[in-house]
C-alpha cells in the first residue's frame, strides 16, 4: 500500500524458515516457501515462480487477498502495485516507481502450494500489456479526494464474486489512515469484468471499513474493523442471497445477540489493536482460525474459536517484525491441509508477497 511509513525494527530478516514459540505450551511452526510476486533479491535461497514483473508489468505490491471463486480457481487480490521498473528502496514501500494501480487481480489454478504459488493470469485491459487496475482510482494525492482504492476482502456468494475495498482519502502515522467510504464491487463472469455495486458503503467513521469475509451455510460473516491497524474486530452476518443489500446485514451484540440494520450496536469481540483481518473454517481442526496483525506488538497473530461469536483464544505469534521487518498482512489462502495453512504475507520493504506456510500443533486455551 501507498503509505508514508517508516518501519525501525530491531534485526535483519533472516531468508529462512522458523519456529515461533507461541505460548505456555503451544508451538506453531512457520516457514517462508516462496515469493509470490516481484523480482528476488540477493540473499533469497526459496523459488520465485511467477516472475510478475516481465509477465504483468507487476514489480512492487502488497497484500494478496485470497478467496475460493465460483470455477474453483483461487482469485488473489492486490493492493498499491508498480510496473517492472520497481526494486526495493532503503525506506520501504514503492519509492519512485512508474505505472501505479490501486489495484490487482490475479487468479490461480494451484492447489498444490509445497513449492509455491503459481499464478495462471491477471486481469488485463483489451489490447493492453500487464495486469490493469480493477477498482478505479483518480489517485488524487493532495488528501481532499481518493487517494487510492484498496481490496480488503473478498468471497464468492450467491453466483457472484465480491470484493469490499477501502477508498482511501489521507495516509497518516504507521498504521492510520482516512477514507471517504468502503464499498463493494462484483464480478457475475468469474472475475472478467467488475462493476461497482450501487447503494452500499460504509462511511469513514465505519467499525466496517476493513473487513475479512466467511461462507457458513446459508450465511456470510463479516469479522471487521476500522479504517487502519488499531481498531478492535466486530462481527456481521448475511444471508447469502441478500449479500450486496445492506439493510439485510445483522451485527452480533453481546447481550442482544444478532441486530439486523443496526450498525451502531455491534460489539468487540474482544480487545486488541488488528489491521488487515483474514478469517476461514478449518474442517480438519474442527476450528475457525483468524489472523491479523497487532501493531502494538509489530507481529502477525492468530486466534482460534469454534464459533464466530467466540469465546476467542489468546493471541499465538505466527511471524514478528524482528525476523521480518515490515511485515503486515496475513491473509489465509483456501488450500487448507490437516496440520495447517497457508497464508499470505507483505513486507515493507521489500515491497512485495511471500507465501507463508504455518503448522499448528495444540489449539491453545482462552
Amino acid at each position: 500500500m501507498h503509505r508514508l511509513v517508516t518501519y525501525v525494527f530491531l534485526l535483519m530478516t533472516v531468508f529462512s524458515s522458523t519456529e515461533l514459540r507461541a505460548g505456555q505450551s503451544d508451538t506453531i511452526r512457520v516457514t517462508r516457501i516462496s515469493r509470490v510476486t516481484g523480482n528476488s533479491i540477493n540473499g533469497e535461497r526459496f523459488p520465485n515462480p511467477n516472475n510478475t514483473a516481465a509477465r504483468f508489468d507487476l514489480g512492487g505490491t502488497d497484500l494478496g487477498i485470497a478467496w475460493r471463486m465460483g470455477d474453483g480457481k483461487v482469485g488473489l487480490w492486490f493492493g498499491d502495485s508498480y510496473g517492472t521498473e520497481f526494486f526495493p528502496v532503503p525506506e520501504g514501500g514503492p519509492g519512485k516507481a512508474g505505472n501505479w494501480r490501486s489495484n490487482l487481480l490475479a487468479f490461480s489454478s494451484d492447489s498444490g502450494l509445497e513449492d509455491g504459488l503459481h499464478i495462471d493470469d491477471m486481469f488485463s485491459s483489451p489490447g493492453k500489456k500487464g495486469a490493469a487496475e480493477v477498482i478505479f482510482s483518480p489517485h488524487t494525492t493532495d488528501g481532499k479526494g481518493s487517494h487510492t482504492t484498496i481490496p480488503t476482502a473478498a468471497i464468492h456468494a450467491a453466483g457472484k464474486e465480491y470484493v469490499q475495498y477501502m477508498d482511501v482519502r489521507k495516509w497518516l502515522g504507521p498504521g492510520r489512515w482516512i477514507t471517504n467510504f468502503s464499498g463493494l464491487y462484483t464480478s457475475a463472469n468469474l472475475g472478467r469484468t467488475w462493476e461497482r455495486v450501487r447503494n452500499f458503503t460504509f462511511n469513514a467513521g465505519s467499525n466496517f471499513a476493513q473487513g475479512g469475509f466467511a461462507v457458513k451455510g446459508d450465511y456470510i460473516y463479516t469479522l471487521a474493523t476500522p479504517a487502519g491497524r488499531w481498531g478492535r474486530i466486530r462481527l456481521a452476518r448475511v444471508k447469502q442471497k441478500n449479500f450486496a443489500s445492506k439493510a439485510h446485514w445483522a451485527y452480533w451484540n453481546k447481550e442482544k445477540g444478532w441486530v439486523t440494520n443496526r450498525e451502531d450496536e455491534a460489539t468487540d469481540l474482544f480487545d486488541a489493536p488488528a489491521g488487515e483481518l483474514s478469517v476461514i473454517w478449518h474442517p480438519h481442526l474442527r476450528c475457525w482460525l483468524l489472523t491479523y496483525l497487532n501493531e502494538k506488538r509489530h507481529a502477525l497473530v492468530l486466534r482460534r474459536a469454534s464459533a464466530l461469536t467466540g469465546p476467542w483464544s489468546a493471541e499465538q505469534v505466527l511471524a514478528d517484525a524482528r525476523r521480518y521487518p515490515g511485515l503486515y498482512g496475513a491473509f489465509i489462502h483456501p488450500q487448507l491441509d490437516k496440520h495447517g495453512f497457508y497464508f499470505l504475507m507483505s513486507m515493507w520493504k521489500p515491497y512485495n508477497v511471500f507465501l507463508m506456510r504455518a503448522e499448528l500443533r495444540a489449539v491453545p486455551k482462552s
